[in-house]
């Protein structure tokens, strides 16, 4: 595939350069050069669809940024409307996406210019050399990046470095750019306690567990730390391989998690397999969000239909899904027990945690009443004719 390429005129001339998104967004028809511009006479710009080509001091092109997301937010509270209590969940989170989408690409307009090499050729501009390779790869030819994004790929590669403490784990787990932290514990908390199928609870270091859609490792991890000799762990994209292969390596356990590249299931049964699904389906808007949102729940249902033949004898499913979609009127309770019907497969037990991050307690968030009703469960499947 051609790359896509940014066009624009400087000094007179017309220049080009490729055009970098990893959410695939088209590069902006309308750019206009600028040094320096205030807040007031860039939001409406930026708001019309004209991209700023920064060619000024780094640090002002990031108070702009910060200026304009400010703006943006002031003029969202002022049209603020409180909602009815009889306000449909579904419509009100379909309007918070619009607004988010609406959000991001105005933020978007602030463009860098990015030289081969990933050398930022503007005054005060870090060395961001090693942060965008580990995104990017090699860079053999100039771009032009959003601000928004390179700024989200100098906080990737920060979380990389530092890590994310996991508790169950005692150590930290490291997410690439692109891959999704596990900054929600509850859910791997789930997986560490969880009673294992008798059927490995017997014999774990004897057994094999497949984790599908592995994402950092972290749950194939936990339960190669609780014992079990082989975990499977599967992924389709790539770079998220990449990234739980470092992780199972920083954790000395590389020779006992199997990394296949795969949509959904590898090769084989397993008498225990384990899948935390994407919560929401809803389409994603870039690769992080993947880990999120799903559109018409394509993983989900893929997992639940393709389970009992997987299991082998007395073997579990765990399905650690969040009842968050459910409060948003995206799928009912109802509809869930359904899918597990129609793929034959029971509930033995369902173990439920109440989620501890900060926008479940944060009044002000636009789906609060979702946020603070949700519990996120772990389900124990087992194939109907066991």
């Amino acid at each position: 595939m051609t790359p896509a390429t940014i066009q624009w005129e400087e000094g007179g001339a017309a220049r080009r350069a490729r055009w970098q998104s990893e959410a695939g967004l088209p590069p902006p028809k309308r750019v206009t050069v600028v040094e320096a511009i205030t807040a007031d006479k860039a939001f409406p710009l930026a708001s019309e669809g004209t991209a700023l080509l920064w060619r000024g001091d780094y640090h002002q092109a990031k108070q702009l940024l910060v200026a304009l997301a400010k703006r943006i937010d002031e003029r969202a509270h002022r049209g603020k409307v409180k909602p009815a209590e009889n306000t449909d969940p579904a419509q009100a989170f379909h309007l918070h996406r619009q607004a988010q989408a609406q959000r991001a690409r105005t933020l978007g307009m602030v463009l860098l210019p990015v030289d081969a090499g990933h050398v930022v050729p503007l005054p005060r501009a870090p060395d961001l050399k090693l942060a965008c390779t580990e995104a990017y790869g090699a860079a053999r030819e100039p771009y032009v990046v959003t601000l928004r994004e390179l700024l989200g790929v100098i906080g990737a590669h920060e979380w990389r470095k530092k890590g994310v403490p996991v508790p169950a784990l005692g150590a930290s787990v490291h997410p690439h750019y692109g891959v999704f932290a596990p900054v929600r514990g509850e859910y791997v908390d789930l997986v560490a306690t969880a009673p294992l199928p008798p059927v490995v609870a017997t014999a774990p270091a004897d057994a094999t567990a497949f984790d599908i859609g592995t994402g950092t490792g972290v749950l194939a991890a936990v339960l190669a730390r609780r014992g079990i000799g082989r975990v499977v762990a599967t992924e389709l994209d790539a770079r998220v391989l990449a990234c739980a292969a470092d992780n199972a390596r920083r954790l000395g356990l590389a020779d006992r998690i199997e990394l296949v590249n795969a949509d959904l299931y590898p090769l084989g049964k397993a008498p225990l397999i384990v899948c935390n699904p994407p919560w929401l389906p809803a389409r994603p808007s870039s690769a992080l969000e993947r880990a999120v949102y799903d559109e018409g729940g394509r993983m989900l249902k893929g997992f639940l239909s393709g389970l009992a033949a997987r299991l082998t004898a007395q073997g579990e499913g765990w399905l650690i899904l969040s009842d968050l979609a459910e409060h948003l009127g995206l799928r009912s309770r109802a509809a869930l027990l359904g899918e597990f019907a129609a793929a034959g497969l029971i509930v033995l037990d369902r173990i439920d945690a109440r989620p501890s991050h900060p926008r479940a307690c944060d009044s002000t968030d636009a789906l609060h009443a979702a946020r603070a009703a949700e519990v996120t469960s772990l389900w124990r499947l087992a194939r109907a004719s066991t």
